[in-house]
């Protein structure tokens, strides 16, 4: 609907700001990036120019409206829903195996089975040291993963498959980016203070790293297995 200055600016407050919600939400819907009537409008009520930079920032502009207009944001959403619920797996557990050597935060624990869970990178071995799945905190921190992913207590490093893959900070390290992650092997991540103990490092066939550029020699070791797991997956999904 098209207003004369003098009509629109007979509407109260509330309801210009509602009109003008209403015109972004027909661009939006239009993918229309003509504002140059919703620019007259927002001029007559000496508001501040619209750049529009994406649809997200279209979004955010008429949700302004909508709250200076009075109406439920939650009865006008524009942008796609997000999914909240948990959904059928694609994909089983592969003979990857994930050695956890005494890596001593449960809370890093269970958010290494819950990025384990979500990516199906593989089947995580603990370390004697290490919180299991039947660890409170490992149990809250992975929100249900824990009892998804197949875990194991008791089985030594050598006796998983190769080739053995540290993860670690070194001068020698292959940075992960240019690594070709086979098929079947097993992942190694260490304590978070110490790295990954001597025995295992006597065992790996690799040492491989995540290049770092600031001060810090290296990451939390929840974050470096996500950073490391989603390079497996791209790679996996490249092939």
């Amino acid at each position: 609907m098209t207003f004369t200055k003098r009509k629109f600016l007979q509407l109260d407050l509330a309801q210009r700001h509602k009109k003008c919600a209403e015109l972004l939400r027909r661009c939006y819907e239009a993918k229309s990036t003509d504002f140059e009537h919703y620019s007259t409008l927002i001029e007559w009520m000496h508001l501040l120019p619209y750049e529009h930079v994406d649809w997200k920032s279209l979004a955010d502009r008429y949700h302004w409206h909508l709250q200076r207009a009075g109406l439920s944001l939650k009865e006008h959403n524009l942008l796609p829903s997000l999914r909240t619920h948990d959904r059928m797996a694609k994909l089983a557990f592969p003979d990857v195996a994930i050695y956890l050597d005494h890596v001593r935060s449960a809370y890093n624990v269970g958010s290494i089975l819950r990025t384990t869970e979500a990516l199906r990178i593989g089947k995580v071995y603990f370390s004697e040291k290490t919180p299991f799945i039947d660890n409170e905190k490992v149990q809250r921190t992975a929100m249900g993963a824990a009892e998804i992913v197949p875990s194991f207590q008791g089985i030594s490093l050598a006796s998983l498959p190769r080739p053995i893959i540290a993860v670690d900070t070194s001068d020698a390290a292959i940075p992960v980016a240019e690594f070709v992650f086979p098929p079947i092997f097993t992942l190694v991540f260490g304590n978070e203070e110490y790295g990954i103990s001597n025995d295992a490092l006597k065992e790996a066939d690799y040492l491989i790293e995540i290049p770092l550029f600031g001060a810090k020699n290296s990451l939390n070791v929840a974050c470096a297995f996500a950073i490391v797991a989603d390079r497996i997956t791209a790679q996996r999904q490249s092939v």
